[in-house]
């Protein structure tokens, strides 16, 4: 069988990412893991673009779901995403195993299970409760923009993926999950 995951854009271009100032400890190391897993089991590979990369460039800052939740960058995801499905079908109408979706739990964008939350806003260097916008950020079991777009767009389709979110911690249940679906 010809097996072929779709993957985050930052799983395979790190660099991709918000810049970060002291990333959590093992996290990169599990990434390779993760991809080495998908390259050894012989596993087709399809990037997914990255919304905040192509909006925001790679200088911006972290941002939450709640700024990116909005009517126009939800149809940039799925305006992105339209090419991907093309190929999906292709890929389905042929016979191939469509393993999955692999996001970034965390992520604002490509949380699968976990995103980001909060009153982020305005000019950060003049906001008079800075500590208290911080504080508001938290993590919330919800998907992220681009992957609840994708996940609806499938839906919309008759097409059902398994998607599951990258973590440090959810690392070797990916691999196994992975290992599992080719055999």
């Amino acid at each position: 069988m010809k097996d072929i995951i779709l993957v985050s854009h930052c799983m395979l271009n790190t660099f991709s990412k918000v810049e970060s100032f002291g990333e959590e400890e093992g996290r990169e190391e599990a990434r390779r893991k993760v991809m080495k897993t998908i390259i050894e089991n012989g596993i087709g590979i399809i990037q997914l673009p990255c919304p905040e990369l192509i909006m925001y460039g790679t200088k911006r800052w972290g941002h939450v779901k709640d700024q990116f939740d909005t009517p126009h960058f939800r149809n940039v995801c799925r305006c992105e995403f339209e090419i991907y499905l093309q190929q999906l079908q292709e890929y389905i109408n042929n016979g191939y195993n469509i393993i999955g979706i692999l996001g970034i739990d965390g992520s604002p964008s490509c949380g699968v299970d976990l995103t980001c939350v909060g009153d982020w806003r305005g000019e950060i260097g003049s906001n008079p409760n800075l500590k208290q916008t911080i504080d508001s950020i938290k993590y919330v079991g919800e998907m992220g923009v681009l992957m609840d777009e994708i996940s609806k767009i499938l839906s919309e389709n008759g097409i059902e993926l398994e998607m599951f979110g990258f973590q440090t911690e959810t690392a070797d249940k990916i691999c196994e999950r992975i290992e599992n679906a080719v055999k």
